[in-house]
């Protein structure tokens, strides 16, 4: 069974150009390396919360796991979409998350760099 888009209220942005506002919420997919832990994730302030997550500020489960490459999200302008897509993600199975990351990214490029202005966009 392939990935299915649940209707899927949210969107992937194209990575070049990104613009996060800051009324948006995000789903986000969080991995240690492709073989290890997935997190999932609502958040109101993209860039702050990678940071966070990155620099083990917040404890949990992406601290006590080392989740610190961001590799999908998706932008929503409601929270109660945002989260039921995230609740959505959660029931999903490995693999369904897997091709729903590599449909945008299939090098498992962490994205963070890009979205905070560190690097170049490769594209």
């Amino acid at each position: 069974m392939g990935v299915t888009n649940d209707q899927q209220p949210c969107h992937s942005p194209r990575r070049r150009g990104i613009h996060i506002a800051m009324d948006c919420t995000t789903s986000t997919l969080w991995q240690a390396n492709p073989t290890k832990h997935l997190y999932i994730g609502v958040t109101n302030d993209l860039i702050r919360r990678v940071y966070e997550h990155r620099n083990d500020l917040v404890d949990g489960f992406t601290k006590k796991y080392r989740v610190h490459m961001l590799v999908h999200f998706e932008q929503c302008n409601d929270v109660t979409v945002a989260i039921w897509r995230e609740k959505r993600l959660k029931k999903w199975n490995r693999a369904w998350k897997k091709q729903l990351i590599e449909s945008d990214n299939p090098e498992w490029r962490d994205l963070y760099p890009e979205l905070a202005g560190d690097v170049d966009s490769p594209l």
